[in-house]
Order: C-alpha cells, then structure tokens, then sequence
C-alpha cells in the first residue's frame, strides 16, 4: 500500500495525530520503566529466604520483676520449647532476619585498624541455630555446647564465629575461611569455626553489608528482653503459636510474653512498601494503556465520521472493504511509529532520572521494545472496530449529499 496519502491525511488532521503520538510516547516511557521495576520488585519479594520460613516461629518475653534471671530464665525456655511436640529445634536470637531491625559491626582480617573493614550484620545465637533456620555446613563445624556465652562482657566478639558463604568471600576472597581469624576495630578477635549457606539477614535493602553477609555469635544478650526462635515440624506451627505463649506464661519467673508471631508476619510488614509499589505501578500502566486505547479509538472514530464520502467514493471506484481496513491500520501503525521514536527517548531520560535519584539500575532496551511492540498490538486492536466500520460503508454513500 502506498503509505503517501495516508500521511498527507494525516497531516490535514495534525491536531489529533499529534495528540495520539504523544500520548503514545507517554504510555511507553511510563509502561517500560513501570515493567522494570515491577519486575525487580517481583524478584524481590519471591526471592529465597535461605531459612525454613514457612515453619518458624518467633517470640519476645521481657522481664520485669526483681527476681527476674535473665540467663536461667533462657535455659529453661528453650528447654521447655524443645520439649514440646511438634517442634524441631529452638535457639535464642537478638533479632529477626527480614525483620528490618538487627545488628552490625565491622569485622576485619588483621588485627592494626583497617581502612575498609568488612561490615556485616550479626545474630546471637546458640548451637542449634542450624536445626532452627534449618541451614546447611558447607565447611567446618557447628559451635559446641560449652562455647556458648550467656552474654558478652569486655569483648564485642566472642572467641569463635560461624559466617555465611557470602560474608567469608567478602572476608577472605576464594581462601577457606574455616581456621582463620576475624577482628573487630579494638583488636579483638574470634575463629572462624564453620561456614553455612547464605540466608537473608536483617535488613532487605541492605547493600553494605549485602543482605546476605550475616555472621553468628554463640552468645546470647544480657536482657531483660528475651527473643527465641522455633522451628515446628510441618503443619504444625498455627497449632503450636498459641500453646507456647500459655505454657510460657504459665512459667512465670517474672516475665511477660510480649508477642509469639510466624515468620512471615515480618516478610509482609518489611515488603508491604514493594507490595505496593507493585500494585501500584501495575493500576498504573493498565490505566495508561486503557487511556491511550481510547484514544486511538476516538481518532479513528472521528476520521471515520469525517470521511465517509470519501470512503464510499473510495469504494464506487473499485476499492475492497480490506483495503479501507488495511488504510486505517495502516495509518494507525505510523502514529505508533512515530510516537514510539518519541517514546524511547522519554524512556530514557525517565530511566536516567531514576538512576541518578533512586540508584536504580537503568533500563535495560529489551524492556523499551517489548513495551512498543505491545503498545502497536493494543493500538491495532483498539482500531480495528472503527476501521471494520469504515470498510462496511457502501459505495452508495458518495451519491448522497449531507
């Protein structure tokens, strides 16, 4: 088809072109960074915890009373939690990973201060920290009974440390880690007994230290506040929540149970920002989509009203009701052409803002292209049924005056 008078009629009507065109190039710079970053967020919340999230358990008690016995009341917990049926393995933790609050510190590989320490974020915890979290030893060995600490004293580091993959190739490179020693910024240090695969720590947007440079302390806090971690055997978590706050309460020893809550309660406070944003850039590029589908829509409505002696001329002179089809997606296809040329660089400048001001990654030009290709599919489904009307105008239209 000779696309010259399809254009020439265009440009009789450049108001309305233009319009399309340019909300075209909107729809596209919006809808393909929207994609993206949907996309990362996606990635986000569906990526591994590294942990037996679906059976965990966590719990706060915190002590009041004068007589409260921070380290006795701990033995008995756990020996009371690992006694009860159902449960797998419990261990005291300072915090809870993807919880978005924890602990950090600086570790280094000598003991003369170092001017870029490898931070990583921290958890005390006790030997059966494996069986809870349900990890695996890729390399050395658990901590021992008799090296756990009820708390620290002088020492910000205990004398041994187990670390993630992650955090023992931020330490030590390609070198084994088992044997080696790490320091804190006073000159203390602790052996590295046992590398575990990596799990998420505390804090989801971390970068530094990277989510999943986690190091654990066999120690546990000086109080009053308590926090355990328990692992229930499949299916039996929602049965054992509300028995361990009774029969932990019913304990006493001058403590309140403050809560007892599964594991994903903090995976959905700690992601309900990126939920969100994903909910919401989605509403987003369907509005934007629908908006610019009615648009094409109203244009060729128009053109379709303006022109029908034309067209019927069109067809007293031998034209098919396929070739008024084809002049209408035709003349649709170059305004989403020429709205797509504008809308890949609007795309990139948005893309660039985004990267200078969020320290998102840019857009990568698969995103920009998928996003034009369905936009040019969308505009010729949204023509079709104003250009399925032109073609089923008679020819009999060209006789007949207004």
């Amino acid at each position: 088809m000779d696309i010259r008078p399809v254009f020439t009629a265009l440009t009789r009507n450049r108001t309305g072109a233009l319009l399309v065109a340019l909300q075209v190039a909107i729809a596209l710079a919006v809808i393909a960074n929207a994609f993206f970053i949907i996309e990362q967020r996606l990635e986000k919340l569906h990526r591994p915890t590294g942990i037996d999230t679906p059976n965990l358990i966590f719990l706060q008690s915190y002590g009041y009373a004068a007589e409260y016995d921070q380290d006795a009341t701990r033995r008995d917990d756990l020996a009371l939690l690992r006694s009860l049926p159902g449960v797998v393995d419990a261990t005291p933790v300072n915090s809870v990973p993807l919880s978005g609050g924890g602990s950090s510190m600086n570790y280094q590989r000598a003991a003369k201060l170092e001017l870029n320490p490898a931070p990583g974020n921290y958890f005390e915890v006790d030997g059966h920290f494996l069986g809870t979290f349900g990890l695996e030893l890729v390399a050395g060995r658990n901590f021992a009974p008799q090296e756990f600490l009820d708390k620290l004293t002088d020492a910000n580091l205990p004398p041994v440390v187990i670390v993630t993959e992650s955090m023992a190739r931020q330490l030590f490179g390609a070198e084994p880690a088992v044997g080696r020693r790490v320091y804190d910024s006073t000159g203390g240090s602790a052996e590295v007994v046992g590398v575990v695969r990596d799990m998420l720590g505390s804090w989801v947007n971390s970068t530094h230290p990277k989510v999943t440079e986690l190091v654990f302390h066999p120690n546990g806090s000086a109080g009053p506040q308590a926090r355990y971690a328990v692992r229930t055997q499949p299916g039996e978590r929602a049965r054992l929540i509300p028995l361990i706050e009774q029969r932990l309460e019913a304990a006493g020893r001058g403590r309140t149970i403050t809560w007892v809550r599964p594991h994903e309660f903090w995976l959905e406070r700690t992601y309900q920002g990126d939920t969100r944003m994903v909910v919401f850039l989605a509403t987003l590029a369907g509005l934007l989509a629908a908006i610019t589908a009615l648009g094409i829509v109203g244009l060729a409505t128009f053109q379709v009203n303006a022109r029908r002696k034309q067209i019927g001329t069109r067809r007293a002179l031998g034209a098919r009701r396929r070739d008024i089809l084809g002049y209408f997606l035709v003349e649709n296809a170059m305004l989403a052409a020429g709205g797509s040329v504008l809308g890949l660089a609007l795309a990139y400048i948005g893309s660039g803002w985004l990267v200078r001001t969020f320290q998102l990654p840019a857009l990568p030009p698969g995103y920009v292209l998928a996003t034009a290709l369905g936009i040019a599919l969308l505009g010729q489904l949204a023509v079709l049924w104003p250009a399925r009307r032109a073609a089923a105008i008679e020819p009999a239209i060209a006789t007949r005056t207004v």
